[in-house]
């Protein structure tokens, strides 16, 4: 046997970094844009950053961003037993308000009593409840006139016969 030559392995090994890979044959030329680390699987850099998550926020995880925000205040306790109270009476088919007043009513004020946090939604519920009236005076208003309508058609009526 003889050994290879040193000059022709190098001048083959020379030749094959030359030649394009088999994909770059066929058109595909490799992105050189940064990939998307979803895309490409690999974690991105806030991901790598976060500390370990204990039992409990896990147990959180798969909550709505208002469960988690309503937890993360003063008022955790009494949000969740809301939840409990809230969840009891959609299973059995019972009047939610009924039933949930008094840890509505707690909740409430310790809303009220932790404000700076839970400002947001405090602000939203008065917009909301701002809506709601203004709706109902705007349904007395026509109610009104409607009766004003029909007691002019019956004047009317009662004047011409």
């Amino acid at each position: 046997m003889s050994s290879p030559d040193p000059k022709t392995e190098n001048s083959d090994s020379q030749s094959r970094i030359n030649e394009a890979p088999p994909s770059e044959e066929l058109g595909d030329s490799p992105t050189l844009l940064p990939q998307d680390p979803v895309e490409s699987g690999s974690p991105n850099e806030e991901e790598e950053l976060d500390p370990p998550r204990d039992p409990e926020e896990e147990e959180e995880e798969g909550e709505c961003g208002f469960c988690l925000f309503m937890k993360g205040g003063g008022c955790k306790e009494s949000f969740t037993a809301w939840e409990v109270c809230v969840e009891e009476a959609e299973k059995n088919k019972e009047d939610i308000v009924t039933k949930c007043m008094e840890v509505t009513s707690t909740l409430k004020k310790c809303m009220d009593e932790h404000s700076d946090y839970y400002q947001p939604i405090l602000a939203a519920e008065r917009a909301a409840e701002e809506q709601v009236k203004k709706e109902l005076e705007g349904d007395k208003e026509k109610e009104k006139e409607k009766e004003i309508s029909e007691e002019e058609a019956a004047a009317m009526k009662q004047a011409r016969g």
